[in-house]
């Protein structure tokens, strides 16, 4: 099938019962599945009309109102949820065509979507719809029933002091392991003299619970604990009714094989500022995906649908290197490929066959170390890893990759804040670039800034001086269903 009529068959499916679903569903992609209190804005002053969100409605139930705020497409068929994305990313990628028509005609950025200029693939489905998640965070807080040791799910905001705490049993998304450890949890911290820290300025120690798995049915827990006041020793005792209770007492029917500990005076914080200690088990727990083995440590990013995971990354692989050997193998093409943001490095690796050289870069330290061993223990000798910020190591890298043999690409596969304007610069500016892969989970946030800066003409102000991408390729890939989310693969070329 041509590219030409891929898009044409894809403006075809999105049409189907499209318009009847747009109006019910048309506020679910400006907000974030994960925990009301981090979706909803402040209150405004300006007069509103007296409606309520769905999940607000009074004759739903507190599971309904939770669901519509986790999963807010699970009322709709798993055909229908494809329909939305697809429709709601054609219509991205028609704005980014129309500033891109703006920029170069030095016309005032129109609110009218342009014409797609490229095309868009149809959307590739998750293999796995129903408890696909592979990584949650269970928070803490009050409960319906007014019991402050409820673990589960946030509805409500703290500002509305209408913040109630629900059990996750029911979300589409959750696997049963994870439903498990976190009512296990729940039942020791009741059982704990302890009280649960929900505001870190009133006290408090029991906090947040991560449950990590793998295909193999692994299980790894995080739990974060604020000290407070209490001694080293004083902690220790709690750790130890932990270890207790999750290996001989009733949480031993979770079959935990890792169990961490974080103490921590901050909402979030890193190894290096406060270290995971190991209580129990294994250090690591590995996941394989497209035939490559990979060690994932408690705070390591991986992919949270490891199925879509394999989908997603066999696309980018086909994006940054396209593979001409009929039959599907791995033709090797050569060159570098430098992976901006590369994680515990399952890009890089996954591509790594079909060129010479991987070259990643990575925040964390500790994704740093695991990318390295996953190369190491998938016996790739062509794969570098560098620890550090992207927008600080990037420019002084290009003058390295500047002559690289048979050509330079880059993927970047960056959080939902984007890119650095330092390292869409130094993307820009290095003309060996000629291909780029842009991997984004939310390509109308910060996204569209940089996909604006790669393609802009030329702004000596901006100190974008290097020669202009072009979007030529854009496919959605459903990482998240019963979610508004999806990731975005979009291929710039020069």
């Amino acid at each position: 099938m041509t590219l030409a009529a891929a898009c044409s068959r894809s403006i075809l499916c999105t049409k189907r019962n499209i318009w009847s679903l747009r109006k019910t569903t048309s506020l679910l992609f400006s907000t974030d599945s994960t925990t009301l209190a981090e979706q909803e804005k402040p209150p405004s002053n300006k007069k509103k009309k007296n409606h309520k969100k769905p999940f607000l409605a009074d004759h739903l139930t507190w599971e309904e109102k939770l669901a519509d705020v986790v999963t807010p497409l699970w009322r709709l068929s798993y055909d229908e949820q494809l329909e939305l994305k697809q429709t709601h990313q054609e219509k991205v990628l028609s704005q980014l065509c129309g500033y891109l028509a703006a920029d170069f005609q030095s016309q005032p950025i129109s609110p009218v979507a342009g014409k797609l200029s490229f095309p868009v693939l149809p959307i590739l489905p998750s293999p796995v719809q129903d408890g696909y998640r592979n990584k949650s965070t269970f928070s803490v807080n009050r409960g319906v029933d007014g019991n402050p040791k409820t673990v589960g799910f946030y509805v409500g905001t703290g500002r509305g002091r209408n913040m109630v705490c629900i059990n996750g049993d029911h979300l589409l998304n959750m696997p049963e392991k994870h439903k498990l450890v976190a009512r296990s949890y729940q039942d020791f911290i009741r059982l704990s003299p302890l009280e649960p820290c929900l505001l870190f300025h009133t006290g408090g120690h029991w906090r947040e619970i991560t449950v990590r798995t793998n295909t193999q049915g692994h299980t790894m827990a995080i739990v974060y604990f604020h000290p407070q006041t209490l001694t080293p020793e004083e902690v220790d005792v709690h750790k130890a009714d932990l270890v207790d209770y999750f290996t001989r007492g009733p949480g031993s029917v979770c079959q935990l094989d890792s169990l961490f500990f974080q103490e921590s005076r901050m909402t979030r914080c890193s190894h290096e500022e406060s270290p995971y200690q190991l209580l129990h088990g294994q250090p690591h727990i590995h996941e394989e995906v497209l035939g490559f083995k990979f060690r994932i440590s408690a705070d390591a990013f991986f992919q949270v649908n490891q199925a879509a995971a394999e989908v997603l990354y066999s696309k980018v692989r086909d994006f940054c290197v396209p593979n001409t050997e009929e039959g599907g193998g791995q033709a090797k093409v050569g060159g570098t490929l430098l992976d901006v943001c590369c994680g515990t490095g399952a890009i890089g690796i996954t591509i790594s066959p079909r060129v010479d050289r991987i070259v990643g870069i990575e925040l964390i330290e500790q994704a740093v170390e695991d990318a390295r061993h996953n190369a190491a223990l998938n016996n790739l000798l062509n794969c570098e890893f560098i620890a550090g910020k992207a927008e600080v190591m990037l420019p002084g890298l290009m003058s390295q990759l500047s002559s690289v043999v048979g050509g330079l690409t880059a993927v970047v596969n960056p959080a939902r804040a984007g890119l650095h304007y330092r390292v869409v610069r130094a993307l820009r500016n290095q003309p060996s670039i000629r291909r780029l892969v842009y991997v984004s989970c939310k390509p109308d946030g910060e996204a569209m800034r940089n996909f604006r800066e790669l393609c802009c003409a030329p702004d000596l102000q901006k100190k974008l001086t290097g020669e202009a991408f072009s979007p030529t390729l854009a496919v959605p890939v459903d990482m998240f269903p019963h979610t508004s989310h999806c990731e975005l693969v979009l291929l710039f070329e020069r």
